[in-house]
Parts: C-alpha cells; structure tokens; sequence
C-alpha cells in the first residue's frame, strides 16, 4: 500500500516537468561547459585548530589584510604572524617563548612535554576543582564568605583564566556545607573501622555575642597505630549549660555518630556540672552496657585545670605580694615614657634587657611564675626605679621580694614530692602553702591516678617497677595504694579477656602438649605403629599432663610484666612497640590501644575555642551555628592542627623594648581590613 503511494508521486513529480524547463537545464551545462557561467563550489570545511598554542593566539580572517593571509595574534601583546594553513605553528611557540608578558604569567603558563620533541599544553580550567581549592581556602584561613565578591579578587582571577566564575558568598557557603558532608562520611567511616574504642574531651566556650558552644573531640588509635585526634561536633549549646543538659547533648551527639557503645573514657574540666554531667552519662552508658570495668575510668579530670586549681589554692596565702608583682609590670607597660625609664635603669644596673617583663593571666598559674620569674630577674632595676620615679607606688619591700622567690619556688615544684619536703619544712611560711596545696592535691589525685598509673605500667621501660618505686616515695613501702593499682590492671585485662577468651592464657607448656597432640595423630593416620606403641604414648601424654598441672599458666599481661625492660635511656615510641607485639599479646596490646589513648587534658577542646573565636570575631558573628560548625570541623578534619599564625605572649615580651618609642599608628592599624559575612 505505501509503496504504490510512494512511485504515484514520483510520477506525478516527473510529470511535472514542462519542455521548457528541460531546455533551460540543458542550455545551463552548455554554458557551464564553455566557461560562460561559474560554478558555485561548496566552501571548504574548517579544520579544527588542534595544536594547545592556539589558546594563546586569536585567529583573524585575512579579509582585512592586503595578502588575504589569515593572522595569528598573541592574546598578551598582540603581535601578528600569519597563519596559512600548511605554515605550521613553530613561530607561535618560538613566540611563546620569548614574550615577555607571557613569563609573568606563572599560574597559567603553558608546561613544555619535551618527551617527543618540543610541545606545549595548556592545563584545563576547571571549575569544579577551582571552587573546591576556594573552599579549602576560606577553611584554612578563616576568611569570610564575601571574600569572592570583593573587586580585588576577582580581577586577580579573570586575569589569570578568564574561565573562572564568579560565584557569590551564599554559594561560597554552599561549597563549604558540602565539602563538610562529604568529609564527615570519611570520618564516620574511620571511626567504624577504628578497632580501639574512642575517648572523649569535651569543653564549653562562650562567643563574643554570648552564644554557648561545647565542643566534642574524639581520640583514638587506627588501624596503624597512628594516635588520632577530630573534633567532631563544634555545636550550639543553649543554656542553661547544667550538667543534665550537657549528657543529654553529648549522649545525642554519640548516637548521631554511633559511638554510644565504643566510648571508653570522657576528659572534663573541673566543674560541678562537668560532674553531674559525666555521673548521668556514665548511668545511661551503663544501660546499653557500653563501659569498660562498669566505668571505672570513665571520668578523667583535666590534668592540667587541677595543677591550676592546686597552685591557685596555695597563691591565695600570698595574694598581696603577687598583687604588687603584677601591678608593677602594668605600671612598666603603661606608656612608652616608662619603657625608657625602665630602660635605662636595667642598662644602670647591668641587666639584659632581652629577657623581657610578662604580663600574666591570674587564672593560669603558669603565666604567673613566668611573671614572677621576669620580676625577680629584674628585682634591682624595679628598686632602681621606685628611687628614680616617685608616681612608682607598687615596688615590693624587702620582705615581698623573700616572698615572691619562694613563690617562685613552690611553682616550680608543683608535685607530691615536693609538698611532701616542704611539709616538713622549718619555714612556717612554705609549710602553711604546701599544707593548703597538698589538700586540694589529695582531693584529686586519687581519683584519676590510678589509669594514669597503669598506662605507665604499658610502657616497657618502666613496667610495675617504676610504679612501686614512686608509690613507695609517696606512700611508703607496700602501700594500699599501690595494691589497688596491681588489682586494677589486672580487673581490667580480665575484662578483655573475655573478648577473646581462646586467647587468654598462653603456655610454652601447653603449646608443646599440642604438639605432642598433633604428632601422635599423625602417627595414628599413619598407622605406622602398633597398638602397645600407641599406649606407651597415651601413657606418657598422661604423665606430662600431670606434671604440667603442677606448673601455673601465666596470662599474658604476667607473661609482659616479667619479661626484661627496655633500657630507659632509649627513645621508644610506645605506639610502634605494642603494633610490633601485638601478635604476642593480642588481648593485652587491645587493652594498650584504649588507653593509651585517653587525653590527659581538655587542651584539645580549648585549641579548638581559640579557632572559633577567629570565626566568630566581631564582624562575621552573625553566622549560623551549623556555618560555624562546618567550618571548624572540617577545618580540623582536612587540615588538622595549623600552627597558629597569631603572635603568641612570649613573642611579644621577649624584648620589651622592641616597641618604638616613637611610635605612630600605621596605616594598616587604623585602616584594617574590615572583614564581613
């Protein structure tokens, strides 16, 4: 049917073709034969321009030249070579090579592949990886989102790709959002393949606009060996921060994780409500049956906060003389005037003047022996002054300097031996601080030694002996103390013990009865001896059973304890050891992972505050909170610790008279950048 239609109209086509118009067509090759009329040809295709030179050269018709040679012209100075097809582009690399404006152009010039001969490519523009680097940028450096807007930075891009976009501060944002998304799939899988459980610091920190943030940091070991450290959670924390909201929080923020049932240890501050918080923790904990030894190590108070609340307890007896060292040093750093004065009285009394006076936080009792130490050094110059400077009210008498160089002293000692000594002082004066000290030194101590003591037990330089040496100095010879520390550890390794039970004892006796086992099965299948053979074997597998009975089966962590120890003096990384032993001590190198791994100080959280306060400063505080979040995490995540760019205290005050006297406000100080969202 369709195929008679199809010939009907071709005939109908065919027949619509008058005499004349075939005339007309022949009459046309007639005269295209004799050259009368041109032929119109098909214009020839354009070749593609294959060779990576031309994306610096801009190709131009040859209609506006004389020639009508088509031109090559450099993009940079826009000198022009002629372009015909067959000329090749060696010119225009030789071009390449001499242009000046070329050479100034480092991110985008061409990378010469001499493999084959001379070639040149161009990198491919990217924008994907263009945004992500942007992204990595804003992260690194804590810059603001409106960092891509600004005019500056944009011309800087077009000039070197006119490829690249311009992409505004609310996709700036987007981009960072997905790269943290991204990055915590990572972590959550390093976390599920971690085979140690996870330890936790945890810290509260207040913004400049009186937002609570608690930050979460998880520390374990990997599969490696290798100590890890993320934040993982930089959240908002609304108020009230009482200690039954803060486990409510944490507890929420494991269970998005799925860590609710790996944690091993919690690190806080010393805070009531750090302890109410750790006490409904540890109870929900203890439901899912999640906790080591019932959570007996569970709660690890920061190290470093109960130094300070020891010291700080005793410094309350010497509050005035510290008073007067601490004023002093404002009076010196008052005004530059002073600076001179003070100068020229360290030059009077052969000081040097590179020592430098530090100014100390009252709340860090480090700082404050560092003040104090500057302060002695420069006890004659600050009497020098108070002769020279009548407005100088603060310099200490005679007995406050006494005073202070035994303040200098006790911070310097700051342990239990040495509160222990100056117990026993004749000084009624260090006697009465030590006392103070000791106090709150016994209040706390007891309640984390005991962990602290057993990861020192796992080092193989020190084992038990070094904790029965030090217990007998602070205790006395076969203390309670210490028998509590013996019975711990091994509470503990029977905990992982049950584990992998198969694996808990080890005997060199046991392992040669198996042999004895094995090769008498051999010799059954074999059938190579007679029946009264094999009873004279029985017999004797009999006997030896009987004589190894008599001999105790050490478990590993005895099997550890007694083995020789490395000598002390050598650099041992810990880590590396129990990775290469682990095969000899499977249950007791797991027990080493956790602990090992358990942070002594919430330093790690405060570090983490310090980055928070760069990217939530004045002017970029009205970021939302999960903003704030991805950025600090994903900082610490891709990056983790940056050495901080900041100047630090030290830095500052190493000379004290490296201020100009003479100092006017630069221009970069009165008109700093002004950074917004």
């Amino acid at each position: 049917m369709d195929t008679s239609q199809s010939n009907s109209a071709y005939t109908i086509n065919d027949s619509s073709v008058g005499d004349d118009d075939v005339n007309d067509i022949i009459e046309l090759e007639e005269e295209i034969e004799k050259g009368l009329r041109p032929v119109k040809q098909k214009a020839p295709r354009q070749r593609k321009l294959t060779s990576q030179v031309w994306s610096l050269f801009r190709k131009v018709s040859g209609d506006k030249y004389s020639d009508n040679k088509p031109r090559a012209v450099c993009k940079k100075c826009s000198i022009e070579y002629v372009a015909v097809r067959n000329s090749g582009t060696g010119n225009l690399r030789r071009h390449y090579e001499t242009c000046a404006k070329f050479k100034k152009r480092d991110p985008v010039q061409m990378m010469l592949d001499r493999s084959d001969g001379l070639s040149t490519r161009v990198p491919k523009f990217e924008a994907h990886v263009f945004r992500e680097l942007l992204s990595c940028a804003i992260i690194m450096h804590d810059l603001p989102f409106q960092f891509v807007e600004y005019e500056g930075i944009r011309r800087i891009w077009n000039y070197l790709c006119d490829e690249v976009p311009n992409i505004c501060r609310n996709t700036a944002k987007a981009d960072v959002l997905k790269m943290h998304n991204r990055k915590k799939i990572k972590i959550r899988s390093m976390l599920e393949e971690a085979p140690s459980r996870i330890c936790l610091t945890t810290d509260l920190w207040t913004s400049i606009t009186t937002d609570g943030y608690l930050c979460l940091t998880a520390h374990f070991i990997d599969k490696g060996w290798n100590l890890q450290k993320k934040v993982l959670n930089f959240c908002e924390m609304p108020t009230p921060h009482i200690g039954v909201a803060l486990a409510e929080k944490i507890l929420s923020l494991l269970c998005e994780w799925g860590i609710e049932k790996r944690i091993f240890s919690l690190t806080v501050d010393n805070a009531l409500s750090n302890d109410v918080c750790v006490v409904m923790l540890k109870s929900q904990l203890r439901l899912k049956n999640a906790l080591v030894c019932n959570g007996d190590f569970f709660h690890i108070r920061c190290c470093a906060h109960i130094i300070n609340l020891i010291v700080q307890h005793g410094l309350k007896e010497i509050e005035k003389e510290i008073e007067k060292a601490r004023e002093s040093v404002k009076y010196v750093k008052g005004s530059q005037v002073r600076k001179r004065k003070f100068l020229e009285c360290v030059k009077q009394v052969s000081l040097d003047d590179k020592k430098g006076l530090r100014q100390d936080a009252p709340t860090r009792w480090n700082s404050t022996f560092l003040m104090l130490d500057s302060v002695l050094y420069y006890k004659n110059a600050f009497r020098h002054l108070h002769l020279s400077d009548s407005n100088y009210k603060n310099c200490p008498s005679e007995e406050e300097w006494g005073k202070n160089r035994k303040d200098w002293q006790i911070l310097v000692f700051a342990a239990k031996v040495a509160l222990d000594q100056l117990l026993c002082s004749e000084d009624v004066y260090m006697k009465t601080m030590a006392q103070k000290m000791i106090e709150k030194f016994e209040k706390y101590w007891y309640d984390f030694c005991t962990i602290l003591a057993i990861a020192v037990i796992l080092d193989s330089r020190y084992k038990m002996a070094f904790i029965e040496f030090a217990y007998s100095k602070v205790y006395g010879q076969n203390s309670e103390e210490l028998k509590h520390v013996r019975d711990k550890l091994f509470s503990i390794f029977g905990e992982y013990n049950l584990i992998t039970p198969s694996s808990s004892t080890t005997s060199i006796l046991t392992q040669m009865s198996d042999v004895g086992s094995s090769a008498g099965r051999n010799d059954n299948s074999q059938s190579t001896l007679n029946q009264r053979t094999m009873d004279m074997f029985k017999e004797f597998d009999d006997f030896d059973n009987m004589d190894c009975s008599a001999y105790v089966r050490k478990s590993e962590l005895e099997l550890y304890l007694d083995e020789p120890r490395i000598d002390r003096k050598i650099d041992l990384d810990i880590l590396s050891f129990w990775k290469g032993n682990g095969f000899r001590y499977p249950n007791l190198s797991f027990m080493a992972r956790d602990i090992l791994s358990i942070p002594i100080s919430t330093v790690a959280s405060e570090s983490t505050f310090s980055v928070g306060g760069r990217v939530l400063d004045q002017f970029r505080s009205v970021l939302k909170p999960e903003t704030v979040q991805a950025i600090i995490t994903t900082r610490d995540w891709k990056f983790g610790e940056i050495e901080n760019l900041d100047v630090t205290v030290d830095q500052l005050t190493q000379n004290i008279m490296n201020m100009s006297t003479n100092c006017a406000p630069s221009a970069e100080s009165v008109n700093g950048p002004n950074d917004s969202v």
